[in-house]
């Protein structure tokens, strides 16, 4: 139930931060919207139990996104420039055509939650059944991006093992350091003596 109400929450959160972004004429404060958006929608993901896709939308949505995002802001010019369009009919004639080509392609897609999708057929089941025998992570999810869909997901993997090493890096800093300390104090004390 708690589930449920949390899920209805973020998504309302996130509708409404999408009409701000839709609504905004400031574009420091679309930046900062879209850092938002990003964030809630990890926060989603994590209620649906996809941390790792969790992770991977904080880092690189609402983290490298909006940094980038920001960086080009300060760097451009905030000037405005009218806009002169000539024939505004045009531009609706390539919304319509494009808009029509693409529900048009939509036409042969299966139904939502069609069991004889072709998403829906022998590899599914064979995820679901002998994932964990297979690949050896216990997360469903976790074995299809790193190992089955691999190559696909080849970005998402990449960023995991970054902050992997990030992490271990950061735990493993106190150690050394403190060691490296006492070897220089150490060092340090044997200096002094011999002189």
């Amino acid at each position: 139930m708690m589930a449920g109400f949390l899920d209805v929450v973020i998504l309302v959160l996130m509708s409404v931060t999408a009409f701000s972004i839709l609504r905004s004429r400031n574009l420091f404060s679309v930046v900062i919207l879209s850092g938002i958006f990003s964030l809630l929608a990890a926060s989603f993901y994590v209620l649906l139990a996809a941390v790792d896709v969790a992770f991977t939308e904080a880092s690189v949505g609402a983290g490298i996104s909006t940094l980038l995002m920001l960086a080009t802001l300060a760097i451009t010019h905030q000037k405005k420039e009218k806009q002169h369009i000539n024939n505004p009919i045009m531009p609706i004639i390539v919304v319509l055509v494009t808009g029509a080509a693409l529900v048009y392609g939509t036409l042969d897609m299966p139904l939502y939650g069609d069991i004889n999708a072709p998403s829906n057929q022998y590899l599914i089941q064979r995820f679901i059944e002998q994932s964990g025998t297979e690949i050896g992570v216990p997360n469903i999810v976790t074995s299809i991006l790193a190992s089955y869909r691999g190559y696909d997901t080849l970005g998402e993997t990449f960023v995991i093992f970054t902050a992997a090493i990030g992490v271990l890096t950061l735990l493993g800093r106190g150690r050394t350091g403190n060691k490296a300390e006492v070897k220089q104090i150490t060092s340090l004390e044997t200096d002094g003596e011999k002189e």
